[in-house]
């Protein structure tokens, strides 16, 4: 007996030693290969990209997975208690592996087996960051095990929390969210401080199977995994019973967040931004980097743009007719479920859709399309309004907008038509709107620092994502006068210098060009001060000539206008294509005195660790940091910008544009209680109507204009168009702020000279104005006239057309033509 025992003892030991023999042979091929599970330290997972406006304000966020990452530090308690209690409540006791829960586990699915019921896992916590780290998903005893070893070596290398902080950052909700601080956005539109126990609780019944709970679809497995969670943190005394029965009681409160631009009105500013990232730094640092960009945008002032665009091109628009509805359908039945399903404008809120039901001489009835619940499903109420006559007359004429078409709404609309409507402010009364077919783009900027305030791309960017303010290749026509101007006042003309208005031929390489003002006609010998506030085609175009357009050519590239323009005398008109973005930018440059300025749309740019990548403020301050004051000069942030343009040439023209908002093209146009400058600008065949403008601390453009260039209609100019648009944003956007004057440089003369000769004036002479002059010039002594005659008009034509160059040339003085 015993040596049968002996026998079987050494049978046995030998089988033990086999079996462990090549369990350790086993377990010898399986750690072989493991990955390194060092890489957690230097963890760094795609982050979600935050855009801010320049309050601080969130304005976009962009990423391929919605992730915020966050410390331990700052996740609270309770979301803590949550995912413990949830997924493995033993977290901080056992040593990577629960094995009572391992057993426990094991005895249930042996119970189980053969019911059908899915198996019930042990892994905990830090199996599961072992698993989403650094092993695939495939359900194998090989990765089982090699989970288990990384656990156990995950466990010796780093701390319970950070083994917590890896979890709760890296693991998928659902509806693309990663990591707690993205799915509390993403599904509450909160942070992960404000989530109430009931919220906390449905967020940490997610990760075992988020299409499984999912807030819409499965609404009442949701509800009862939540509550199961619930129970688990009352039972492990992470909160009371009571707390847990009212936190039962409470709905899902899932209110998904969108992604995309979240501040009202700023989509073509942030898709602007969003396209200069990916230019600068690539895509995955747009989408993964978790970069944090803060933007010169101003929310206000990017209201104020886009209601005075959009009321503009509404106006304009309106007065050429109505396009027709949008589309047609079916409303014998419920017209809510066709009409539900035809996307608005999301971008202007205050447009409904509506399917006209009926109507009659007195209007008509309509039903204004139902809201949709966060699931998507249409809301079962029917809302219903009426259009009256007087809200609808405009209308009445055809959208050619020669004639009137219709003589009451019975002629415009018909049943299932659907269209734009707007409330009126009366109960159940709305007003027809149509998207304009008309665009336009504007931009606003500090003239100082070129920080872009504001800029709406078109009337809807949920129309058309095209840019026009960045985008759109348009000619601005006489709005790049000023520049034309400035090259000369820099080159020796001043302001009361005269150039004849009178027809001119131009002929090169066989082409003839005749180029005249705009409605005709010619005003004989005028000041550049007089061309620009009348915006005269004909003394341009002989200035630029006498001047050379080599010269103009290099002001306008060196204005940021134009990368290269030619020398060519139709450019001289604003014939070249350019962006409201770099007329607004040009302009700049006059209004701060002629300092070069770059247009930025981003102030700053940090990395995911806080780092400052970018700056768009490049001036240096030597001494701004010192400890402690010890009677030791201010210090002074130098200013290093490139002096583009002369400061008293920048003063003349900035006066000389005044003219044109006070006397000239934009004469009672704007209406402001400070000074202010700008010019108009039409093209061709009025295809495109611009204004350019500024005050002392604000420079602002906008161009009107079809997509598709097409005449805009007669009168359609840059004076009846832009000018009343650009006053509506100018008065709204210096509402509250201290008037500012335009400085005149020291050195400067101030001069009464006659408005038409240029000559000096003698006191109580009628028709004077006070004229800026540098040193060493001054009003003419003689009247002359650059540009000569032609052989078009006689001298006495000129004469009879100028009464003060024909009292100039009686009186005695040397005429020169």
């Amino acid at each position: 007996m015993i040596r049968l025992i002996g026998y079987f003892f050494g049978v046995g030991a030998f089988l033990l030693l086999g079996v462990a023999a090549a369990v350790a042979i086993y377990l010898g091929a399986i750690t072989k290969d493991l990955p390194d599970y060092e890489v957690l330290a230097n963890y760094a997972p795609p982050v979600t990209t935050r855009f801010h406006a320049g309050n601080g304000a969130l304005m976009a966020e962009y990423a391929r997975e919605r992730r915020l990452y966050l410390p331990i530090q700052a996740i609270p308690d309770r979301v803590k208690a949550a995912f413990i209690s949830a997924e493995d409540k033993n977290f901080y006791q056992h040593p990577g592996v629960d094995i009572t829960g391992l057993v426990r586990a094991i005895a249930v699915n042996l119970q189980n087996f053969g019911s059908g019921r899915r198996p019930v896992g042990a892994s905990t916590i830090t199996q599961q960051v072992a698993k989403n780290f650094l092993l695939t998903s495939d359900q194998t005893i090989d990765r089982k095990i090699k989970e288990a070893i990384l656990s156990f070596r995950i466990e010796q290398a780093y701390s319970k929390d950070r083994i917590l902080e890896l979890y709760l950052n890296e693991i998928f909700f659902g509806l693309n969210s990663y990591g707690i601080a993205g799915a509390a956005l993403t599904y509450f539109d909160k942070s992960v401080t404000e989530l109430t126990v009931a919220e906390t609780a449905y967020l940490a019944a997610l990760p075992k199977g988020p299409a499984n709970y999912h807030p819409f679809r499965k609404t009442e497995a949701a509800i009862e995994r939540r509550n199961w969670v619930i129970d688990r943190m009352v039972e492990n005394g992470y909160v009371t019973k009571a707390d847990g029965e009212d936190a039962k009681k409470q709905p899902l409160g899932v209110t998904p967040r969108r992604g995309g631009a979240h501040l009202f009105a700023s989509d073509f500013f942030a898709e602007e931004v969003r396209r200069q990232i990916i230019q600068k730094y690539g895509d995955n640092a747009l989408y993964e980097g978790g970069l944090s960009v803060r933007t010169s945008l101003d929310p206000q002032l990017q209201i104020v743009a886009r209601k005075a665009l959009q009321d503009g091109l509404l106006s304009y628009d309106e007065r050429r007719g109505f396009h027709g509805p949008i589309k047609t359908i079916e409303i014998g039945g419920d017209w809510g479920e066709p009409l539900g399903k035809i996307a608005s404008l999301s971008d202007v809120p205050e447009w409904k859709l509506a399917v006209v039901l009926s109507v009659d001489a007195e209007g008509a009835e309509i039903g204004i399309q139902p809201e949709k619940e966060a699931s998507g499903k249409i809301v079962p109420e029917r809302l219903t309004g009426h259009i009256s006559a007087k809200n609808m007359q405009w209308a009445y004429r055809s959208a050619g907008g020669q004639r009137k078409t219709a003589k009451s709404p019975e002629g415009v609309l018909g049943p299932g038509d659907v269209i734009y409507v707007e409330p009126t402010g009366e109960e159940s009364e709305y007003r027809l709107r149509q998207p304009p077919k008309v665009q336009g783009g504007l931009v606003a900027m500090d003239p100082h620092t070129g920080r872009v305030l504001a800029m709406v791309g078109g009337f809807s960017y949920a129309q058309s994502e095209f840019n026009r303010a960045t985008q759109a290749m348009r000619q601005p026509g006489s709005s790049f006068k000023p520049f034309v101007y400035a090259a000369a006042l820099d080159n020796g003309y001043t302001p009361a210098s005269v150039i004849l208005d009178a027809p001119i031929e131009i002929v090169a390489g066989g082409q003839v060009w005749r180029p005249e003002n705009y409605g005709g006609g010619s005003a004989g010998p005028s000041t550049l001060r007089l061309g620009i506030e009348k915006s005269r085609n004909l003394m341009t175009v002989r200035l630029a000539n006498d001047m050379g357009m080599n010269i103009v050519a290099e002001y306008a590239e060196r204005f940021g206008i134009y990368d290269k323009m030619p020398p060519l005398l139709s450019m001289s008109l604003g014939s070249g294509e350019t962006t409201v973005l770099r007329m607004v930018s040009a302009y700049a440059v006059i209004a701060n005195g002629g300092k070069q300025i770059k247009p930025s749309l981003i102030d700053r740019i940090q990395d995911r660790y806080g780092k400052t990548i970018f700056r768009h403020e490049d001036r240096t301050c030597d001494n701004c940091n010192a400890g402690d004051w010890e009677k030791q000069e201010e210090p002074v942030l130098t200013d290093n910008r490139e002096q583009v343009l002369d400061p008293m040439t920048s003063y003349q023209i900035t006066s000389m544009m005044e003219g044109v908002i006070a006397r000239g093209t934009a004469a009672g146009k704007i209406q402001l209680d400070r000074p202010i400058a700008g010019k108009t600008g039409t093209t061709n065949d009025e295809k495109d109507a611009w204004f350019v403008g500024y005050t002392p601390d604000l420079v602002a453009g906008l161009y009107l204009g079809f997509d598709d260039p097409a005449p805009l209609g007669r009168g359609a100019t840059g004076g009846s168009l832009s000018a009343p648009i650009f006053n509506a944003f100018i008065q709204e956007a210096v509402k509250g702020t201290r008037p500012g004057k335009f400085v005149v440089p020291e050195g400067m003369s101030l001069i009464p000279v006659n408005r038409k000769t240029g000559m000096a004036a003698v006191e109580g002479e009628p028709d004077t104005i006070i004229e800026a002059f540098k040193p060493g010039t001054g009003p003419a002594d003689s009247f002359s006239v650059i540009g000569g005659l032609d052989q078009y008009v006689p001298p006495e034509e000129i004469l009879r057309n100028s009464p003060q160059a024909n009292q100039a040339v009686t009186s005695g003085s040397n005429g020169l033509f």
